[in-house]
Formats: C-alpha cells, sequence, structure tokens
C-alpha cells in the first residue's frame, strides 16, 4: 500500500498544477476546476492499478479529467457536447494584469472548440501532437492542421498584437 501511495504522490505532485490549469480553461470556474481536479484524482487512486506506463499518466489523468467535466455538465443538463457549451466569463482574469495574457487568453476564448482544445492541450498540458491525436481521437495530420487554424485565427483576432504571443505558442 505504501509503494502505491508513494507512486500516486509523484504522478500526483507532477501534473496537478497542469491538470487544474487544463480544468480551470474548460469550465472558466475556479471551485469547480478544483472539484474536478479532485474527483479526477479520486478516480485515478481508484484504478492506478490499470496504468501500465508511467509516460501515460498525463494522457491518461486528463482522459479522466475530460470525462469528469462531461459528466459534470450531464449532471446539469440532460445532454450536452462539451464542445458546445460556452465558457463562464472570457473576461474572469486567472491571475496578475498583465493585460497582453489577457488579451491572448480572450482571443484563445474565442476560437471554435475543435480548435480551442488541440491548443490548450498542446500550449496547457504540454501534450505532444500524437497524445493530442489520441486523447481526441483524431489523426495527427487532424491535430496539426486545426493547431495552424487555431495560431493562425489568433493572429488575425489579435492583429498587431499577436507577435511574440502566438509564436511562443507555435
Amino acid at each position: 500500500m505504501a509503494v502505491r501511495q508513494h507512486r500516486f504522490e509523484i504522478l500526483a505532485r507532477a501534473l496537478v498544477p497542469g491538470l487544474y490549469r487544463y480544468a480551470w480553461w474548460l469550465c472558466r470556474d475556479r471551485t469547480l476546476a478544483e472539484d474536478l481536479v479532485q474527483e479526477t484524482l479520486l478516480r485515478a487512486w481508484r484504478s492506478l492499478d490499470s496504468l501500465r506506463e508511467e509516460a501515460a499518466a498525463r494522457q491518461w489523468l486528463i482522459t479522466i479529467l475530460r470525462h469528469e467535466f462531461a459528466r459534470e455538465l450531464s449532471r446539469r443538463r440532460e445532454t450536452v457536447d462539451i464542445h458546445d457549451v460556452p465558457l463562464a466569463d472570457p473576461q474572469a482574469r486567472v491571475g496578475g494584469g498583465d493585460t497582453d495574457v489577457e488579451d491572448v487568453r480572450r482571443a484563445m476564448h474565442k476560437l471554435e472548440p475543435e480548435y480551442r482544445e488541440p491548443l490548450m492541450l498542446q500550449v496547457l498540458m504540454g501534450c505532444t501532437t500524437r497524445e493530442i491525436a489520441e486523447l481526441l481521437e483524431l489523426s495527427q495530420g487532424a491535430v496539426l492542421t486545426r493547431l495552424f487554424r487555431a495560431r493562425n485565427q489568433l493572429r488575425e483576432l489579435l492583429g498587431g498584437n499577436a507577435g511574440q504571443w502566438v509564436e511562443g505558442i507555435a
């Protein structure tokens, strides 16, 4: 039991900050994001033995988190596609007052979900295109196309302010 707990603590400690950021981007509610991460960790703990490779832990936890978010939405509404859910408050601030960062956040939330989600997985969670393809059940080519289009749309939305920010997500 102690070995199992130690293994889980190492995984959780490394991945929880990214999971929280991703949960917050999904729901735009701090309390709900914390609840989603906690429920994700609880489910992960219960099924830790099903995780065969430590390298797959991030993808595994993201999948659990996405399912938890979908479950939460289904509790609130009868049926809902998580890609059709409007974000709560696109003007909400996460942290400091850097207006450039806020402009990028607002622009990212204007993207269609099919472009926003792969970009968030790449930027916030550091997922590779292969991992994103597996998570979203797409081909790698489709993921690359969506990432390319998302960056181009960000450039258009940000106009002259795009510079380093969009290049930084490339």
